[in-house]
């Protein structure tokens, strides 16, 4: 009787342990997943943004063919124009500066600026081969609305938070 008694009392000891470890586990993993769930990656926003100018577009196969690949190169060299400036941008501390210094900052990042707007002006160019200027009218209007939907996405998800804190 008193084996029985200490055998239905580890039983009960490892189903406790055994609990509690399931509980932690899936605690653990159902934080894991929410704070994945609220971070979304870069290749998701720009699946999403693919997705929001093909249905604004419209695109014929053909057009879709040639409008890609000329889209895709020059959103690569504004992200890289991006990065330079933001890089430039963080690394600044004007109150560590000379004036010269400073100077010397404002216009490289002037000239990135001008920079992007050639870069820019280029793709509008580089895409009137490609597409209508009509078809390009709405590609400035899609990203533009693009840009606000995923910026209201953005407050709406952390409007919570900014309320608890």
């Amino acid at each position: 009787m008193n084996f029985s008694k200490k055998n239905h009392d580890l039983n009960t000891e490892n189903k406790t342990s055994v609990s509690k470890t399931l509980k932690i586990l899936l605690i653990t993993l159902f934080v894991s997943a929410s704070l994945f769930a609220q971070r979304p990656n870069r290749e998701k926003i720009k699946t999403l943004k693919i997705a929001h100018i093909t249905e604004q577009l419209d695109l014929s196969k053909d057009e879709a063919q040639k409008f890609w690949p000329v889209y895709n190169a020059y959103e690569e060299s504004e992200n890289k124009l991006r990065a330079r400036f933001n890089k430039m941008s963080k690394e600044a501390k004007p109150e560590a500066f000379a004036e010269s210094e400073a100077k010397v900052l404002l216009l490289n990042m002037m000239k990135l600026d001008k920079e992007r707007v050639e870069l820019r002006s280029k793709k509008l160019d580089d895409l009137l081969n490609v597409l209508p200027a009509k078809k390009i009218i709405k590609l400035v209007q899609a990203e533009k609305s693009f840009k606000r939907k995923m910026l209201q996405e953005f407050k709406s998800r952390h409007a919570g938070k900014e309320r608890k804190n």
